[in-house]
């Protein structure tokens, strides 16, 4: 129990109304009777310091990743650290690197074919070469740790470009994660990030910017499979882009990119002769300029779209994109993917609250109303999170989804506390609001933290009727389940299982059958 939860579980024992010596002396108690041994007291002291040397080891290698990341792509080529990590102890402990590697290409066949590292693959790679050297493992990667770094050297000005340039990439996913399950407040960071880049490193050029994504073909699938649908763009370019189709058969190299899961550069579109033009008004003669179009990526690597900048509206003869700004869009197409899967994913969630709550009220009338809330970063920091009010459901059938989304803080919801105590403890806290009962569940992510919380009110009664009890109790169950499945999926710790026919379809109807999925599944266990 972490103190919070402790706090919480001693407070619903004690329950209301409990007098001060009454609580002196449980306390007294508690202090007389609570003995550890000396085994216990050393193997929690031992579990602690490794829990801190894992700690202090993780942000050691998250500050050597961003060091070496100098334009803050995301990812480091394989080559350049193998090269490094070869001179290290003069090249003494190659075969510990060869092994090393073949370990890490075993774990990450995908990243080490296409020789990226990201944090997480560069992270485990210098684990995995620790582990073949010889010695105190933690004095061991302290030594490679400050080998690696004073390997790198950075003059002032390249450190504030990769200061100014992370910062604007992490703006990209406060914007995911503050944005009420939309992707609009998504598409407008990405943009705004990409110019303040060109004005602030890329010799101020004016670029446009869009994002397409790939969707099968159910308009004219004799022009292929899949096709690109341009959902964002930058404003000029609204007229010409937003909304609009490439299909495979069209000029253009963004398929190609899509194919290969590589970024291609165009620096003189004028001659190149396959590029796709969306501005028709624009003659012949002024469609000059640099052009660029990087895959995006999920977890495992999976092409689902490209983003896209050229320079045709600027002017001025140099406009060609450099290697430092091709890196850095590669960093924005990487924080995008992340931001657009967390909203997608939120957004699956969503769905399987939404089916949850249909099933359950199709059994229950005595829930009088079911509100789901979603955990968000608080705006400063004298506030630590938010709850944004998501879905509120009730008895009669009405189920309303919050698009304009209301924003519960700490210090304004007094009587609503018992929601944060929830989200701090992830355990059931239940109190009477305005003498109605409410309990209120945590929704649990992968590290058993709350992403979210539901809020159930009873009216005056404390208990459920027993079945209609063991239904909510079912219901909660599956809904976390299906929850765990899906942030799993969006992690790429997993792939998708497809067990019902219906599953096999768009990723919202899939979420809202996998709650139907687990319930089966459920339910053949218990037969």
């Amino acid at each position: 129990l972490n103190l919070p939860q402790f706090v919480q579980l001693m407070e619903t024992f004690v329950g209301k109304g409990t007098s001060l010596p009454t609580m002196k002396s449980l306390i007294a108690f508690i202090q007389q009777e609570y003995k550890q041994t000396e085994e216990e007291k050393m193997e929690q002291l031992k579990m602690v310091h490794r829990s801190s040397l894992l700690a202090r080891r993780k942000l050691l290698l998250e500050a050597l990743f961003e060091k070496w990341d100098s334009n803050a792509s995301g990812f480091l080529d394989l080559k350049e650290v193998d090269a490094v990590l070869s001179t290290f102890k003069e090249g003494m402990e190659k075969k510990a690197l060869r092994n090393a590697k073949k370990h890490l290409c075993l774990r990450y066949p995908q990243p080490s074919r296409m020789g990226k590292l990201s944090p997480q693959t560069f992270q485990t790679y210098l684990e995995l070469v620790v582990s073949e050297l010889t010695g105190d493992e933690d004095e061991v990667i302290d030594n490679l740790v400050e080998f690696l770094t004073t390997s790198v050297q950075r003059s002032h000005m390249e450190y504030l470009q990769h200061s100014a340039r992370r910062k604007w990439l992490h703006s990209i996913q406060q914007a995911a994660e503050r944005s009420g399950v939309s992707l609009e407040p998504v598409y407008r960071a990405v943009f705004k990030v990409l110019s303040q880049d060109a004005e602030a490193h890329g010799d101020s050029k004016k670029i446009s910017a869009y994002i397409a994504l790939l969707e099968e073909n159910q308009i004219s699938p004799e022009r292929g499979r899949i096709l690109l649908r341009y959902v964002a763009c930058t404003a000029d370019d609204a007229p010409y882009v937003l909304n609009k189709i490439l299909y495979r058969d069209m000029e253009g190299v963004s398929f190609a990119a899509v194919e290969e899961g590589k970024p291609i550069h165009v620096p003189r579109v004028q001659l190149h002769g396959n590029i796709h033009f969306w501005n028709y008004d624009r003659p012949v003669e002024e469609r000059r300029g640099s052009f660029l179009v990087l895959p995006l990526q999920d977890a495992r690597w999976r092409v689902f779209g490209i983003l896209g900048l050229d320079t045709l509206r600027d002017e001025c003869e140099k406009t060609i994109f450099l290697t430092h700004e091709i890196s850095f869009y590669q960093g924005v197409s990487r924080a995008f993917s992340r931001a657009y899967h967390h909203v997608c994913t939120l957004e699956n969630i969503l769905q399987e609250m939404l089916t949850a709550l249909d099933w359950l009220y199709s059994r229950t009338s005595n829930i009088h109303t079911a509100i789901t809330y979603f955990v968000e970063p608080g705006q400063d920091k004298m506030c630590d999170y938010a709850l944004r009010k998501m879905i509120t459901a009730d008895h009669t059938g009405q189920r309303e989804i919050h698009t304009s989304s209301t924003l519960l803080l700490r210090k304004e919801n007094l009587l609503r506390d018992y929601l944060f105590k929830c989200t701090d403890t992830s355990q059931v806290i239940g109190t009477y609001v305005y003498g109605e009962y409410h309990f209120a569940v945590p929704l649990r992510d992968l590290s058993g933290q709350a992403l979210g919380a539901l809020d159930f009110s009873i009216g005056p009664h404390h208990e459920l009727l027993p079945h209609e009890h063991k239904d909510l109790q079912k219901m909660l169950k599956i809904v976390q389940s299906a929850c765990s499945e899906t942030l799993k999926i969006s992690s790429g710790e997993t792939e998708p299982i497809y067990i019902l026919e219906a599953e096999n379809v768009a990723s919202l109807r899939h979420a809202g059958i996998l709650f139907h999925r687990f319930m089966l599944e459920d339910l053949r266990e218990c037969i």
